[in-house]
């Protein structure tokens, strides 16, 4: 329903007069409309456009150019950044900080996505770690840490991350954790695991003690994901099956708690779906190829309709108030 036929009905039934329907049509036609999420997919887009075309640009006339220019060109851009942003930011706090500058994230994503490509660049061309690869990653992971805590940008966070689990040979996107990471070996399970209930216990610290708790949830979404999944792939391929069942079962346990204690929609989600898959796994591989059978008609039509009991009262378990209707 539009909002003058809404309108129109309150004022037919008498619950608001001509004047009072005037003066709401009047607000809804003046009042201002926020575009604060298309202009930051905007900023967003055009760094990602900027990167690219920078890219590109090189590429076809690096001949014409020269690498020292280049580099030149690059190290200028990320050093700009950079000093924009510590000119332009506020003080360090523990708290979230809300800088009346909003350019301030754009510019520091720049800065740390040219500092990568510079690093690149230079490892490509002049081989400048040499055969040290892992020094090439952990030094713009602690560079981007320290830039997360000290201007209070998630992005950067979410790059230190990631720097770090490339360090131990992971990827830890959420997306890309089951793709791009060879869990056949079996020699990459337990430091995922161990990385990913590291980053848990960091955002869960983080919170307990007030120190950028807003950077909890990040810790805990791209940790949480890469310790369950990890623990499952253990659970199906590894000998030691009751270790990943603990394991696994303990994380999606917290993330339970968690999810009723922070009112957190996803968290719920992730610990009872990577706890389902662990539980059912576990039960059918302990019984015969019969009695699995047997059970799993009955199990996977319970099991269904608990699934939607569920989503119709999340709410309730998270103690998420509704509104009663009058």
């Amino acid at each position: 329903m539009t909002t003058k036929s809404i309108l129109n009905s309150l004022q037919s039934k008498g619950v608001i007069s001509e004047q009072q329907a005037d003066t709401i049509t009047g607000f809804e036609h003046e009042k201002a409309f926020s575009v604060h999420w298309e202009l930051r997919s905007i900023l967003y887009l055009g760094i990602l456009i900027f990167s690219s075309g920078a890219g590109i640009l090189i590429y076809e006339n690096i001949d014409t150019i020269g690498h020292q220019a280049i580099i030149a060109v690059i190290a200028i851009i990320t050093a700009g950044c950079f000093y924009y942003t510590y000119k332009n930011s506020l003080p360090y706090s523990h708290e979230q900080i809300q800088n009346p500058n909003k350019l301030i994230d754009y510019v520091l994503l720049l800065g740390c996505s040219t500092f990568l490509g510079l690093e690149g660049y230079l490892q490509f061309q002049y081989n400048l770690f040499g055969s040290r690869h892992g020094l090439a990653v952990i030094i713009p992971t602690i560079i981007f840490f320290l830039c997360a805590y000290r201007f209070d940008h998630r992005g950067a966070l979410s790059m230190a991350i990631t720097g770090l689990a490339s360090w131990l040979g992971l990827t830890i996107a959420p997306l890309s954790v089951l793709s791009d990471n060879d869990f056949s070996d079996g020699k990459v399970i337990i430091p995922a695991i161990a990385l990913g209930c590291v980053l848990t216990v960091v955002g869960w610290i983080s919170e307990q003690q007030n120190i950028k708790k807003h950077f909890a949830f990040t810790y805990m979404l791209m940790g949480g994901n890469l310790a369950c999944i990890a623990a499952q792939i253990g659970l199906f391929s590894e000998h030691a099956k009751v270790l990943y069942f603990i394991i696994g079962l303990g994380i999606c346990t917290f993330f339970v708690y968690r999810a009723r204690h922070a009112q957190s929609l996803l968290f719920l989600l992730m610990g009872t779906v990577y706890g389902y898959s662990i539980i059912t796994y576990s039960i059918f591989t302990s019984l015969g190829a019969d009695a699995a059978f047997a059970l799993g008609i009955f199990y996977f039509l319970f099991s269904s309709v608990g699934v939607i009991y569920f989503l119709l009262n999340f709410k309730k378990f998270l103690g998420i108030k509704t509104e009663l209707k009058k």
